[in-house]
């Protein structure tokens, strides 16, 4: 959050004219005056020396009242020629005592004069009605006063030099109020600043800005203690939700704190917030980063309204039809933040709202014992200080790249010199927090912006990402699938997949940038991998390691029995293992399934992957793969009696356990948007089925959620079983199948060193069958590969 009080109206900086500023200072030498002649009206008191007249200068002001000498005493009037008028006390030719000055655009001050100045007690008004009330010294705002603004804002409290300093309060025209320390007419040490809703924050400020320490509460209810950084959450703190009690022991620090003064020693007018912390509310002149608009929230998934600051329980909770009233015990979390975003949020105490049965049958039918893929990195993993390093210049790079308001592209943001390095010593810096990997490291990240806008363009909210990475949960490595000798990790909630890079595979991702970041633009089905962003660490005493962070296409609710990385080449293009399971990813040669998809899927599938390829073709891209991962619908029943199926979606719930127990359901998209979204890979555009009448549909499984069918994202098909030339069985295994696919590793360009192995390989083995070919050649028999994996239907 900012602020900022306007005090451009001081004064001494007013824009009221006269020929000697707007406050006329020093004497008024009026040696010219006694060889004037003196108007009828002009005497001479013989008994005080005075004389007493009519005056005109010679430059053609004007002055009546007394002279001593040949100067101004007593009481008199001077009218400048421009149209200034001063009109009061005099002292040895000099404005001194009380007086009243009026300016040609109409500015008015009456009050105290010394020496010529503005000095003590007064009233500035200007023509726009912004009127002071307080103490002046040499002609400037300064000691008690107070300004009523011509908005209607209103500020009590001490000036110094014409800037508001010190203790003081300040009334916007809607009704907030701040109170507190100020210096340069800025909210600067502890105050609290109380909205009009009656949210209050009470704690420290910098600048016009929320910064230390402080304790933010909402008029409905609830409230968060923990730090700020100017103007945002930075560091741990507790969320209190409404419906929660705060610890006595909190209490007694918080009470403690405010005798320490590290807390504004002042009684709160009133709790609360419907504020969320996001945009920007119009106070007058000034700017507090809030808003009560909650419009927001209604279509943005549960996980995520749960995250933002001011979404109180009972109203996640009413916005979902399986869940019920909370109990009166709700969570106490503890949030950490990083530069205004969430990054991890911990559950103390309390309970969560209770589900309804129905919920409950689902959740239990949906949570599977999986052994998931890879091995968590802990203290001592060989990977660890890896992890460390990346996770934090990651929480880094992100959290300040994205308050950044948000603009296209240029073509200064790609290239190697769109990036930037920074140090991370483990005691920390100015700009860095310190870190507990072993040794310092130095981070470089690779053109922020364009990856900043890739991840909104792909749906990625800043604070999940973040969350994901660099929470609390460790990240899992993986063995690496392929021969290219790259780690890979997985985060722990198994949305994003972060790979290790050669140099030569960074310098074509940054060739490839600007072409790629138009083809995804361009093309919402894309399949192409999603890239989030490319980042490089390098320990003090150790070896540059260069990563990219990608979309894990197998984040899904369902259970992924089987996954092939498949080519089109048949060399080498099969699994060694003995023991297959989940995990294994197979090859060309051990697919012996053919998928059968509704027939506008098919067509709408076949051309995105034609299109792809063309692209990576144009790139000198090969060596790619589509990636497959298969969930079998009742794998304890294998074959399927019905396949696929449209119904309405209440017959599907009334045949959720009779007619079709294992069977894949096809449902009309509903009005409202209560799909299932999982996953970094939602993106494009719903796909019709003309079983439906070419309407949007969502696969419904019986006793689970309805998921959402995009190109590549739970697409439902039919599997048959391929018989090789020696088997002789006479009915074909028929499996209902969801399918999640998408092309990889597509950062291998046709260098040098490929066209030497195509050469050697093509001496030894028929050049159709390796996988270093020239892109046009791989292209096209990728694609033909392609079309007998996905054939048309019988």
């Amino acid at each position: 959050m900012s602020a900022h009080i306007e005090t451009s109206d001081e004064p001494g900086t007013t824009t009221c004219s006269g020929r000697s500023g707007p406050y006329r200072e020093g004497s008024c030498n009026l040696e010219q005056i006694l060889s004037q002649r003196l108007t009828p009206s002009s005497s001479l008191d013989p008994n005080a020396g005075f004389k007493v007249g009519e005056f005109i200068l010679p430059n053609g002001d004007s002055y009546s009242g007394t002279l001593l000498g040949d100067t101004p005493e007593g009481s008199g009037k001077y009218l400048w020629s421009d149209g200034c008028i001063y009109d009061g006390e005099w002292r040895r030719g000099m404005r001194h005592g009380v007086g009243k000055t009026i300016w040609p655009d109409g500015c008015i001050y009456e009050g105290e004069y010394s020496g010529g100045y503005m000095h003590g007690t007064g009233t500035f008004i200007r023509p726009d009605n912004l009127t002071y009330k307080g103490r002046f010294k040499l002609n400037l705002k300064h000691g008690l006063g107070s300004q009523i603004y011509p908005n209607g804002d209103a500020f009590e409290g001490p000036w110094i030099q014409g800037s508001i300093e010190g203790h003081g309060k300040y009334t916007w025209c809607n009704g907030n109020v701040y109170e507190g320390n100020m210096k340069d007419g800025l909210m600067n040490g502890k105050g609290i600043l109380t909205w009009k809703n009656g949210d209050n924050y009470e704690g420290n400020w910098l600048n016009g800005m929320m910064h230390g320490y402080g304790v933010y509460t909402w008029n409905e209810g609830g409230c968060y203690v923990g730090t700020w950084t100017r103007g945002l959450k930075d560091g741990k703190g507790v969320f209190y939700p409404k419906g929660s009690i705060m610890p006595a022991t909190h209490e007694l620090s918080i009470n403690v704190l405010r005798k320490r003064g590290l807390l504004p020693d002042l009684r709160r007018h009133s709790l609360g917030s419907r504020i969320l912390h996001s945009s920007t509310v119009d106070m007058g002149n000034i700017k507090v980063g809030v808003t009560n608009d909650r419009s927001r929230l209604k279509n943005m998934p549960l996980e995520r309204r749960w995250s933002l600051e001011g979404a109180m329980i009972e109203k996640i909770v009413g916005d979902s039809e399986d869940q019920v009233p909370t109990e009166p015990s709700v969570p106490l979390l503890e949030r950490e933040y990083m530069q205004g975003v969430l990054i991890s949020e911990v559950v103390m105490s309390g309970t969560f709202p209770v589900p309804s049965k129905r919920s409950k049958r689902r959740q239990k039918k949906m949570v599977r014992d999986i052994k998931k893929p890879g091995e968590t990195i802990i203290k001592g993993h060989r990977s660890y200080d890896l992890m460390l390093s990346l996770q934090l210049g990651i929480r880094y790079t992100v959290g300040k790249i994205t308050p950044i308001q948000k603009r296209e592209v240029r073509s200064s943001d790609f290239g190697p010199r769109a990036s930037f390095w920074m140090n991370f010593p483990k005691e920390g810096s100015q700009l860095t927090p310190p870190h507990r990997a072993q040794e310092d490291f130095k981070w470089k990240d690779y053109c922020p912006m364009v990856f900043r806008n890739l991840r909104e363009m792909f749906k990625i909210d800043a604070a999940d990402y973040m969350m994901s990475i660099c929470g609390d949960a460790a990240l899992r490595e993986l063995s690496s699938p392929g021969k290219s000798g790259s780690v890979f990790f997985l985060s722990q909630d198994d949305r994003f997949m972060i790979k290790t890079l050669r140099k030569s595979e960074v310098q074509v991702l940054l060739r490839m940038l600007p072409d790629y970041y138009h083809h995804v633009k361009t093309y919402d089905n894309t399949l192409i991998t999603k890239f989030f962003g490319l980042h490089r660490v390098k320990p003090s005493s150790g070896q540059k390691f260069r990563f990219v962070v990608m979309g894990n296409m197998f984040c899904t609710e369902l259970r992924i029995h089987r996954r092939f990385d498949l080519k089109g080449s048949s060399l080498g293009r099969s699994t060694d293992k003995i023991e297959i399971d989940e995990n294994t990813t197979l090859k060309d040669l051990d697919l012996n399934y053919s998928f059968y998809l509704e027939p506008s899927w098919r067509e709408a599938l076949l051309k995105q992957i034609e299109i792809d390829s063309k692209f990576l073709e144009a790139q000198r891209i090969m060596d790619y793969s589509l990636l497959l991962g298969v969930h079998y619908r009742a794998p304890q029943h294998l074959r399927s009696r019905r396949g696929l199926a449209v119904l309405s979606e209440e017959d599907a719930q009334e045949d959720e356990t009779g007619s079709y127990p294992w069977g894949l359901v096809l449902v009309q998209r509903a009005n409202d948007e209560n799909s299932v979204v999982v996953g970094p890979h939602i993106r494009g555009s719903r796909l019709r089925a003309s079983a439906a009448g070419f309407e949007e549909v969502d696969l419904l499984l019986p006793g689970t959620a309805r998921l959402q069918i995009q190109l590549g994202v739970n697409m439902p098909a039919r599997a048959e079983h391929v018989l090789s030339e020696d088997e002789t069985q006479q009915v074909h295994d028929v499996y209902d199948v969801v399918l999640y696919l998408g092309i990889i590793d597509i950062l291998q360009d046709y260098n040098i060193s490929k066209k030497i192995e195509h050469a050697y390989k093509s001496f030894q083995f028929d050049s159709v069958s390796i996988s270093s070919v020239d892109p046009d050649f791989y292209s096209r028999r990728f694609l033909d590969f392609i079309q007998t994996i996905f054939p048309e239907n019988p």
